[in-house]
């Protein structure tokens, strides 16, 4: 009788293990509150790259935090550790519609003589602080006219990712 029980737990646990190798616990998957960490490659519709942390630092984000465009967002929901995608988001999912009218003029003393050429890419702040991107646009006498315009509105933007880690939201339950 001894025998046939030893046996017995020895097969249930057979089993169990069996069972967990062919149903191994599910990774953790991108969802809001996700901490994820990313390695990327931006290029823009001619395939040209505009920038990429490709063996470098990893980007690192809280998911559903908007700290990411909102196309590029929704587009790594659901993903794992080690997936790659191409994530292709357009203008308005991206950095906006280019705004005609967006623009300010600035006394010419604001700007720093380095910057004083046409097309030229400056960091601008605001009455609050915060900093933002504009590219110089013309330049007259005595002012310079700048385009308040995101450097990348107006145009569809194509990540090739590759999702490095993955943490499942704090304190709350992975979804399916």
């Amino acid at each position: 009788m001894k025998r046939f029980v030893t046996m017995t737990i020895t097969s249930v646990a057979l089993l169990a293990s069996t069972a967990f190798a062919q149903n191994p616990p599910a990774a953790p998957t991108i969802q809001d509150g996700s901490n994820v960490s990313l390695e990327y490659t931006l290029k823009d519709e001619t395939g040209k790259v505009l920038e990429s942390n490709k063996g470098g630092t990893p980007l690192v984000f809280v998911q559903g935090q908007q700290q990411l465009i909102p196309g590029l967002e929704r587009g790594l929901v659901g993903l794992h550790a080690g997936d790659e995608k191409e994530v292709v988001v357009k203008p308005e999912d991206g950095y906006g519609l280019v705004v005609p009218n967006a623009q300010a003029e600035v006394p010419k003393s604001a700007i720093p003589k380095e910057g004083l050429k046409v097309g030229q890419a400056l960091m601008a702040r605001n009455g609050s602080g915060d900093a933002r991107p504009v590219t110089v646009k013309e330049i007259k006498d005595t002012t310079v006219v700048l385009d308040l315009n995101h450097p990348l509105a107006g145009k569809t933007l194509i990540f090739d990712v590759k999702v490095l880690g993955v943490e499942p939201p704090k304190g709350g339950v992975q979804k399916p």
